[in-house]
């Protein structure tokens, strides 16, 4: 279910999205961006807000969607919102809604690695999204995840793109100094894939791939806690039947085509590049491993949030209405040209297109389709993280006894996302914690010691 709602489109549920394009939560935020697009000065930052605040209010008033619905439908849209004005301040409501507070910083440099995991991040600047919340943000173009990590510890950036469990472990102090980070937004959902060298297009099953090597892009990934999670899953030690090697995404369809890997599980972008290239076949997606999966994140260290409250604040309001304006399928081949150029991820358009749009080869001679090959959707459910925790200790890169629940808390902020969201009109999640299905086995985040005790392959301590 989507995160993403508008209340006044009397012909929607209230899960779904829609203005008179189908794209934006109101008439407002049409607008808004048809005029950024086009590059023009939007006339005042009251038509950003009112919509959102009107939208507030007619959830309070109708909290059943029938209601609503059947009241938008008698008097029509415009009626209702006058109607409405007269009994509820809107207009001032409005403004006060609008004074979010004046960023302590403008000027921000935020880092990220060229992969269409890093969406919402790399449009947000050609496409308006951080001068729409008065930022000068320079996204910068970074070789591997060790560097971003590094360089946003020292400050350099001020927040970055980070693999999902990069912020735990650097948190935890696992691979570097413990420093706390923060979550605030998730980048994308799905859009991974395993990729083998066409010479290994006659090996399907994992059973045959002992002996092989294969790339990741980070210790601390979910693409090492998935491909491992896959592996063991069809009886193979990921530790002792396969080399995994740490390659930077962008350095892996090179060592791919000089035959130093058999395969990587990697960024669809990736996938795609090297099918595009001739040297390899899709042999699986990420969401057959678990559909729904979180990637990439938006992350940045508790200090930079502590100093610099409003700033961060209108970084993680970028993000979030970037990432609604990505999950809508309409709007994807837009961003694939947005996101192409060499100072971004340096693609060609058709390889962006065929992740983000769904449609794509597979590198074996068929066309597939699959509109959630990527997703985006923001919300940090803290979950992901205590899931993560359980594959970090499954593997032997936490030691001795982990408090899942303090650690997901302390680092995903479910809480304080909603609160963004509710205050951008958006509704999110009841609950930050959910069930989900792995590889057909479902993990309940309330015990998560019995979910680890239950695999037979895992790093002995």
């Amino acid at each position: 279910m989507s995160t993403f709602d508008d209340p006044f489109d009397a012909s929607r549920e209230l899960s779904r999205a829609g203005c008179v394009c189908g794209q934006h939560r109101s008439a407002a935020e049409h607008e808004h961006a048809a005029l950024a697009l086009r590059c023009e000065p939007v006339e005042s930052e009251q038509q950003r807000y009112e919509g959102v605040v009107a939208s507030a209010v007619v959830r309070a008033m109708f909290p059943q969607d029938a209601a609503r619905r059947a009241f938008l439908k008698s008097v029509g849209a415009s009626t209702a919102l006058a109607a409405i004005s007269q009994f509820f301040p809107i207009k001032a409501a409005t403004e006060a809604f609008g004074n979010t507070g004046t960023p302590e910083k403008k000027d921000l440099k935020v880092g990220f690695i060229p992969i269409t995991c890093a969406t919402p991040i790399i449009m947000a600047a050609p496409l308006g999204f951080y001068a729409k919340y008065g930022l000068n943000v320079e996204v910068v173009k970074t070789a591997g995840w060790a560097v971003i990590r590094d360089k946003t510890i020292n400050k350099e950036y001020d927040a970055s793109h980070m693999l999902a469990p990069m912020p735990i472990a650097i948190s935890l102090g696992l691979g570097a100094n413990a420093i706390p980070f923060a979550v605030p937004a998730i980048e994308n959902i799905n859009g991974q894939g395993i990729t083998l060298a066409m010479k290994h297009k006659d090996k399907r099953d994992p059973k045959d791939w002992k002996g092989m090597k294969f790339a990741i892009p980070f210790d601390y990934s979910m693409h090492n806690y998935l491909l491992r999670y896959y592996l063991a899953e069809h009886g193979l030690d990921p530790d002792t039947d396969v080399q995994l090697r740490s390659v930077p995404p962008p350095e892996m369809v090179a060592n791919l085509r000089a035959d130093n890997i058999d395969g990587f599980l990697a960024p669809d972008n990736i996938c795609q590049r090297a099918i595009y290239d001739g040297v390899g076949f899709l042999h699986i997606l990420s969401k057959e491993i678990w559909d729904g999966h979180p990637c990439c994140t938006f992350a940045a260290s508790k200090e930079f949030i502590t100093q610099s409250p409003n700033s961060f604040a209108a970084l993680t309001r970028a993000i979030v209405d970037a990432t609604a304006y990505a999950s809508k399928a309409e709007n994807r081949k837009q961003i694939a040209e947005a996101i192409a150029p060499p100072n971004y991820i340096n693609a060609p358009v058709t390889v962006l297109e065929q992740v983000l749009t769904g449609t794509y080869a597979d590198g074996l001679g068929g066309v597939k389709t699959d509109a959630k090959r990527v997703d985006f959707d923001p919300f940090p459910w803290q979950s992901f993280a205590v899931w993560m925790l359980t594959q970090m200790k499954r593997w032997g890169q936490i030691k001795g006894d982990v408090d899942y629940k303090a650690v997901a808390e302390q680092v995903f902020l479910a809480t304080d996302t909603a609160k963004v969201m509710k205050e951008m009109g958006l509704t999110p999640p009841a609950s930050s914690y959910k069930s989900f299905s792995v590889m057909g086995k479902t993990f309940d985040a309330a015990k998560p010691e019995d979910y680890l005790a239950s695999f037979k392959i895992r790093k002995s301590s």
